[in-house]
């Protein structure tokens, strides 16, 4: 599929989906999104894909928000269905992905951008990164999941005062809080993300999708995550992934596995 907005590599089964739109310090719109959801799909579902790194075009940004043109005009019903169609869509989506999606933050991660970031499994980001909520700013509050992941990811206080005073904090401080995995040098940035996805690739794939399902259930209020993880783990013994893995550490050698 060719894309307008997305630039899509395929690297020794890591998947690099970078959002390409520069001049709009790769903010987004309606049409980003729709395309992010195949270009996230189609990794999803290619057997050869191990991971997936997700990032912005240039130096300035990985996503600045979120494109106000299309919807600075809606009225109530409008913004309720671009917030649940955007979840559903994308960030929703992103979360639950059985294959593992990086963020690779490189400059701003503000509004819907850092919102996308959080749906991400883990986030890497460059010294130069600065991620904010400034909804507020704007008379709205985050409608694509923020409210909810940055109070999972930082604690209630912290996301309280990052919505509310609608203040960017920089990368050293998003590391110190837990919104972020790793800080490095922007230079470095891709590369240590490619190390990161190098290293899941190594492991039994279907663990790590049971695995992405059975820590997401915790934070679901209707759901025992730890039934999940009973379930989850019962049915890795029946892949032939556990057998090649259980087999190649007896044997002392490196599994390799199938992704069955």
């Amino acid at each position: 599929m060719q894309f307008k907005t997305l630039l899509v590599q395929l690297e020794n089964k890591i998947s690099i989906i970078t959002i390409d739109r520069p001049k709009k310090l790769n903010a987004l719109n309606r049409e980003t999104i729709s395309e992010l959801h195949h270009a996230l799909k189609d990794a999803d579902t290619n057997h050869n894909v191990r991971a997936i790194i997700l990032t912005g075009h240039g130096q300035k940004a990985f996503v600045a928000g979120a494109d106000i043109s299309e919807f600075s005009d809606f009225d109530v019903q409008q913004a309720a269905q671009l917030s649940r169609e955007g979840q559903t869509l994308l960030f929703d989506f992103i979360e639950t992905l059985s294959t593992p999606v990086i963020a690779a933050i490189n400059g701003f991660a503000l509004g819907g951008g850092l919102e996308l970031a959080m749906a991400a499994h883990f986030r890497i980001a460059s010294t130069n990164a600065l991620m904010g909520l400034p909804e507020v700013s704007l008379g709205v509050i985050p409608g694509y999941g923020g409210t909810q992941r940055l109070a999972q990811l930082v604690g209630k206080g912290r996301a309280m005062e990052m919505i509310m005073t609608a203040q960017m904090i920089d990368a050293s401080k998003a590391e110190q809080w837990g919104l972020v995995n790793a800080v490095t040098p922007q230079e470095e940035l891709m590369t240590y993300c490619m190390s990161m996805a190098e290293k899941i690739k190594r492991n039994g794939p279907l663990a790590i999708s049971a695995a992405i399902k059975s820590v997401n259930a915790n934070f679901k209020n209707d759901t025992n995550g730890y039934d999940v993880e009973i379930s989850e783990f019962a049915k890795c013994f029946g892949t032939a992934d556990f057998k090649e893995g259980t087999t190649a550490f007896l044997e002392k050698r490196r599994a390799n596995f199938s992704g069955e």
